[in-house]
């Protein structure tokens, strides 16, 4: 099966069955995760990786009753960064300055592009960060899809509740979405006979030529 096959094979599963994923499996997803792209490179989020039942069955209520999230193997929650404080450019810069072996006088530039992010609040930072957990929260979707796991895209749930299940203000986090890992239980999903729904290609994506817009 390749990419697009894969791409159409995959839908939003409503029913897993609790079969666990091999390992190798979910760290090719989490690596995917890990080469995702994102603003400036600087990663401003967390993964965590839940496969504990008990902490899965505490999530169930926060995200209000969906059985993927004790039906699956792991549940993966993007958590993006509230604040964007001196320490992580610091420790950032420093990284890329050991993985590209230049100075930090080289880096100054993305120093200051970096500083010149903290003039927005917390909360334009938060939605920032969070739209950057959603590029690389794309990239695990389709790395499931060719791994042939199956994944639920979650945004419906309490995301105070859950930081507060999971500790993360303590951590200079807010959950932005959830990600069930699993196998689809196609007896018990009214959904997987379903034919996948989506906008012909011709009304949804539009070639634009600036000189025949003037003329």
């Amino acid at each position: 099966m390749n990419f697009y096959e894969s791409l159409n094979w995959r839908y939003a599963k409503k029913k897993m069955n609790g079969q666990q994923i091999s390992s190798d499996k979910v760290e090719r997803i989490l690596e995917a995760i890990q080469l995702a792209p994102t603003s400036l490179g600087l990663q401003p989020f967390n993964v965590l990786n839940i496969t504990d039942v008990e902490t899965k069955q505490s999530i169930l209520p926060i995200a209000y009753n969906q059985q993927q999230i004790v039906d699956s193997s792991n549940v993966l929650v993007f958590a993006a960064w509230d604040s964007l404080p001196d320490e992580k450019i610091d420790a950032y810069v420093e990284l890329t300055a050991k993985q590209r072996n230049l100075s930090q006088e080289e880096l100054q530039p993305l120093r200051d592009m970096l500083n010149g992010l903290k003039s927005k609040t917390d909360e334009e930072i938060f939605q920032w960060s969070a739209k950057q957990a959603y590029i690389a929260f794309g990239f695990a979707i389709a790395a499931a899809a060719v791994e042939q796991v199956d994944a639920t895209p979650m945004e419906g749930f309490d995301m105070l509740a859950l930081d507060q299940l999971l500790g993360l203000q303590e951590q200079g986090l807010k959950s932005a979405l959830l990600l069930p890992l699993g196998y689809r239980d196609e007896e018990n999903d009214w959904l997987a006979p379903m034919n996948k729904v989506r906008r012909p290609k011709n009304e949804l994506i539009f070639n634009v030529d600036l000189a025949e817009v003037v003329s």
